[in-house]
C-alpha cells in the first residue's frame, strides 16, 4: 500500500534526513586507501548511536532475502552494485577503487534511506565520470518528482539523461528506488527507466528514495 505522510511526519523525515546526510558525510570523509569496510561500518554505528538514532538495516530482512542483514552500513566496492556486506569478509579499500556507502536510519520512529558513491584516493577519468553522471541523474530524477505527475516521469527523466550523457552506461533494471517513511522499503517502486505519464500518481505527502544505479559497459 502506498502511504501519504502528514506534514508533521514530513518535518520529522526532513530532520532525520539532515542527520542521515551528516553521518554519511562523516563516513565518506573517512574513506581512504587501506581502511576496511568493517571500520567504516563501525564508524557509522558509532555516529548513529551518538545521535540517538537506530540503524535501519541492522537485522532487517528485505523481501526475498535469505537472512537478516548483519551490519548497519552497506559498503559496495567497484562492481558490487549494492548491499555489500562490510563485516563478514575482509574488504580493504585500495587506491583507485570507488565505493558506495548505503545507510538506512530510524529517527524518531520514521525511516530515511540514502547512499553516496565516493572515490578512494585518486581514481581514473572513467570512474570520475561514472560518479558524476550518476550524481546528475539523481538530481534530474528528484527534479522530475512533482506532485500531480507520475512515477514514470522520474524514470523517463533519468533514462533520457543517462542515454544522452554516455552511450556506454547501462541502467541497473533489477533494482529500483522506493517509498520510505513508515518502513525502510515501501511502495511504490521507482525504477530508473519508464514512460512519462505512466505508473502511480505522485501525490503531495508521498516520500520517495530515488536511487539511480548505473553500470559502465
Amino acid at each position: 500500500m502506498i502511504t501519504i505522510k502528514k506534514p508533521e511526519e514530513i518535518a520529522i523525515l526532513r530532520e532525520g534526513g539532515k542527520c542521515h546526510a551528516d553521518i554519511l558525510r562523516q563516513v565518506a570523509a573517512a574513506v581512504a586507501p587501506g581502511i576496511s569496510a568493517k571500520e567504516l561500518n563501525t564508524l557509522a554505528e558509532k555516529l548513529i548511536k551518538e545521535n540517538g538514532d537506530e540503524a535501519a538495516f541492522s537485522g532487517y530482512t528485505p523481501k526475498g532475502a535469505k537472512r537478516p542483514y548483519p551490519a548497519s552500513l552497506c559498503v559496495s566496492i567497484n562492481d558490487e552494485v549494492v548491499h555489500g556486506i562490510p563485516n563478514e569478509q575482509e574488504k580493504i579499500l585500495k587506491e583507485g577503487d570507488i565505493v558506495s556507502l548505503d545507510l538506512g536510519l530510524r529517527h524518531n520512529g520514521l525511516f530515511t534511506d540514502s547512499a553516496v558513491t565516493v572515490p578512494v584516493g585518486e581514481v581514473d577519468e572513467t570512474a570520475k565520470k561514472l560518479i558524476e553522471i550518476t550524481k546528475k541523474a539523481l538530481a534530474i530524477g528528484i527534479a522530475a518528482a512533482q506532485a500531480g505527475g507520475y512515477i514514470g516521469d522520474i524514470g523517463t527523466a533519468i533514462e533520457k539523461f543517462v542515454k544522452s550523457a554516455a552511450t556506454n552506461y547501462g541502467i541497473v533494471r533489477d533494482l529500483a528506488g522506493h517509498g520510505v517513511g513508515y518502513a525502510i522499503h515501501e511502495l511504490p517502486f521507482v525504477p530508473n527507466f519508464g514512460k512519462k505519464g505512466k505508473g502511480e500518481k505522485l501525490l503531495p505527502g508521498l516520500v520517495l528514495a530515488i536511487e539511480p544505479m548505473l553500470n559502465e559497459g
